[in-house]
């Protein structure tokens, strides 16, 4: 018995080896005798709609598909990559989507469920960028554009991001303790497992006198990164490429 997460893969077509390494990975033994795979956000580096006709995306839907019709579920959740990802590419990919914020009982453990961008409350610049990309009025203008205008547009935003992420403090982009720890008091749990920060670790604090763990998903650029949670016990460790 046992449930994965996997988060903040950025599948691009200049990293083909993480492309290869996810299929591998869900064609292993691994998770085709998990209980479920979760996918917390930010699967592709970008997203510009379900319509998208490049290899990539089809390439994603053969895999996921495959999990699913092993009799594995995997439940999807956007991040800020690929939050116009919708409900045609989940129902052609096998995917059930979920909510940000989702409570999942894992093992008799209620355990909140996040991509994590939300809780980053001190980067202001993007908590006000994340609030207008994802009203339906800018989704349904940015989906109503031709394809190559809308790839134009994911190119640009990559290179706005990396452009903030590399002038902003680092302590800024991480977490905020108070967002976390309201969050959780908000959906009554001592467990919270996310992505975003690529900070991959299990953090143990003190939430309102009781013992509170929040696990930070790895990325995979250099390396896989996976979270394995069974009833005994929970490991977070490096899925190596090759």
């Amino acid at each position: 018995m046992a449930t994965l997460f996997i988060s903040d893969l950025h599948l691009d077509d200049s990293r083909p080896q993480i492309t290869h390494l996810f299929e591998t990975f869900l064609a292993g033994p691994e998770v085709r005798s998990a209980d479920a795979l979760y996918i917390l956000g930010d699967l592709v580096e970008a997203w510009v709609g379900d319509d998208d006709d490049a290899e990539l995306p089809t390439r994603i839907a053969n895999a996921t598909r495959a999990v699913h019709d092993s009799g594995v579920p995997v439940y999807f959740m956007v991040g800020n990559r690929d939050f116009l990802l919708g409900e045609a590419f989940a129902q052609r990919a096998g995917l059930t989507l979920l909510d940000d914020g989702a409570v999942h009982e894992l093992y008799g453990r209620p355990t909140l469920l996040m991509h994590g961008d939300v809780l980053c409350t001190d980067d202001l610049a993007y908590q006000a960028v994340r609030q207008q990309v994802r009203t339906p009025a800018w989704k349904a203008q940015v989906l109503a554009m031709p394809l190559p205008a809308r790839r134009a547009l994911a190119a640009k935003a990559r290179e706005e991001s990396r452009a903030h992420t590399g002038s902003a403090m680092e302590t800024i982009m991480d977490v905020n303790a108070n967002a976390v720890a309201e969050a959780m008091r908000h959906a009554g749990v001592t467990r919270l497992i996310h992505g975003h920060t690529h900070r991959p670790a299990i953090h143990a604090f003190d939430l309102d006198g009781q013992t509170a763990e929040r696990i930070v998903l790895g990325d995979w650029y250099d390396q896989g990164s996976l979270l394995r949670i069974t009833p005994q016990g929970t490991e977070l460790r490096g899925l190596p490429l090759g």
